[in-house]
């Protein structure tokens, strides 16, 4: 079995390319996906999509970045109020602006930890060149009680274990095919394989070697034969194991799949 861990099919390039995607995957062996939200106007959208393909589950939240609402803890656990929203996120810290007053980005951060434990959710992390930050904020908050993922993951070993002592599993991306990605490669061969997810974030990071294109669903394949080099294991038991994982770290999306 495979799984895409995290993915947008909403952001891609065409409206009708959802669909499409979704098929493409399909074909190429995927079963499952979670289909993330980073805005809280997408909730009707997405579970609609999720409505209509079961395989695919989905979230609530608004992204470090993201404009428009900015739901209380209260309002994101009720969004969270359907079968197929199996976790809320993304969210996190994103100080890829450079410098400057990231308060309202934690403060933020902080309602969406919140809201997962009204709403008994996991949280989806994106921390960009923020990892001390996003460590200490997930301490500070007991984050453990919820746990959660951190998506696409490209920290070091210390921060790696920071993460895993708090419960959380850890996402690697397209990122760890790149080829400047020799620190992540180092680190990613000495993650415990029962905590790792693997995903594309569709339509972003595309890897090696679909580098410029816009990303598919489908080459969630390509992380798993690169991390199964890594770890010197079979592709299949990567995918099976990467599965396992999601799964567990989702136990909604588990229920979800058993009943369906």
């Amino acid at each position: 079995m495979i799984v895409d861990s995290h993915c947008h099919f909403h952001l891609l390039e065409r409206p009708e390319s959802a669909d499409a995607a979704l098929d493409e995957a399909k074909r190429a062996g995927v079963d499952a996906f979670l289909n993330v939200a980073v805005a809280a106007e997408e909730r009707d959208v997405l579970i609609a999509f999720s409505e209509r393909h079961p395989e695919v589950f989905t979230s609530v939240g608004v992204h470090p970045c993201g404009e428009g609402a900015d739901p209380s803890a209260e309002a994101l656990a009720a969004m969270a109020d359907h079968p197929g929203v199996v976790a809320i996120g993304e969210t996190g810290l994103d100080y890829g602006a450079g410098p400057g007053d990231y308060g309202w980005q934690q403060a933020r951060f902080r309602r969406h930890i919140e809201a997962a434990r009204q709403a008994c959710r996991p949280i989806i992390v994106h921390s960009r060149m923020a990892p001390a930050d996003t460590l200490r904020i997930l301490q500070e908050e007991g984050a453990e009680e919820v746990g959660g993922v951190i998506h696409c993951f490209v920290e070091d070993a210390g921060i790696a274990r920071g993460m895993l002592d708090l419960g959380f599993y850890l996402s690697l991306s397209g990122i760890l095919t790149f080829r400047r990605a020799g620190a992540l490669r180092e680190t990613a061969r000495d993650l415990p394989m029962d905590r790792l997810l693997v995903e594309t974030d569709c339509p972003y990071l595309a890897p090696v070697p679909h580098r410029g294109q816009e990303n598919r669903p489908a080459w969630v394949q390509e992380v798993i034969e690169c991390l199964a080099e890594l770890k010197k294991m079979p592709a299949a038991q990567v995918a099976e194991r990467t599965a396992e994982n999601f799964f567990a770290c989702f136990p909604r999306a588990q229920a979800a799949a058993v009943s369906g």
